[in-house]
């Protein structure tokens, strides 16, 4: 129970029957815990994707990027606040549950930390009319582009996500931040294929003064 009184995790009217206003109102309210406790962070994954104008789909969770070191602190305020929370067996996220709707807590996006620099490139943006940080078109490309491997590799979610974010993405960025990885590879040769993004521009050869 929070100070206030209220619990959101087990409020007294019932949970919205749509899965995707369950979603909603799970990213609002932690979005709000966090914003209220001052602790950095961005909202990552389809919620984010849908808060950049990409069309709403079918969703499990809502992701949250926050720093390692501020996870015992996160942790603390949402339990404050009556959600459940845990330690999966994995090292790099914390889960929590409203409502029956998952909450992930990301302090790894593939290969790298999140850090305060990635945080600070979030763009504030309106979820549902609740307004918070959001990683940035370019990062959240490469985030998905970098989760992919022989085992996750669903080019069909992510297809939709660069279509509508390809004006707004740094894809020479994304490029390097992908470079070696065969997954990632493939899907910007499709989107190659598919005119949603060019060519990569060839690196022009030092010249040696003579």
């Amino acid at each position: 129970m929070n100070r206030r009184g209220a619990d959101p995790a087990r409020p007294a009217q019932a949970a919205p029957a749509d899965p995707w206003q369950g979603i909603l109102e799970a990213t609002k309210q932690v979005a709000g815990l966090l914003k209220a406790s001052g602790h950095r962070f961005a909202l990552a994954g389809s919620v984010a994707a849908y808060a950049h104008g990409v069309a709403r789909r079918t969703v499990h969770d809502t992701d949250f990027c926050v720093l390692r070191e501020d996870a015992a602190d996160v942790v603390e305020v949402l339990r404050g606040a009556g959600l459940r929370v845990w330690s999966p067996p994995e090292d790099w996220l914390v889960k929590a549950d409203f409502r029956g709707h998952p909450i992930d807590l990301i302090f790894d996006l593939s290969d790298r930390p999140v850090t305060a620099e990635l945080l600070e490139r979030a763009q504030v943006l309106p979820v549902d009319s609740v307004w918070m940080p959001v990683l940035s078109p370019t990062d959240l490309m490469a985030s998905q582009l970098t989760a992919f491997s022989e085992h996750h590799c669903d080019f069909g979610a992510t297809l939709p996500v660069a279509r509508t974010l390809r004006e707004r993405v740094d894809w020479a960025a994304v490029r390097e931040r992908c470079r070696g990885l065969p997954m990632a590879d493939a899907f910007l040769f499709l989107l190659e294929r598919l005119d949603v993004i060019g060519p990569e521009e060839p690196t022009l050869p030092l010249e040696v003064p003579g």
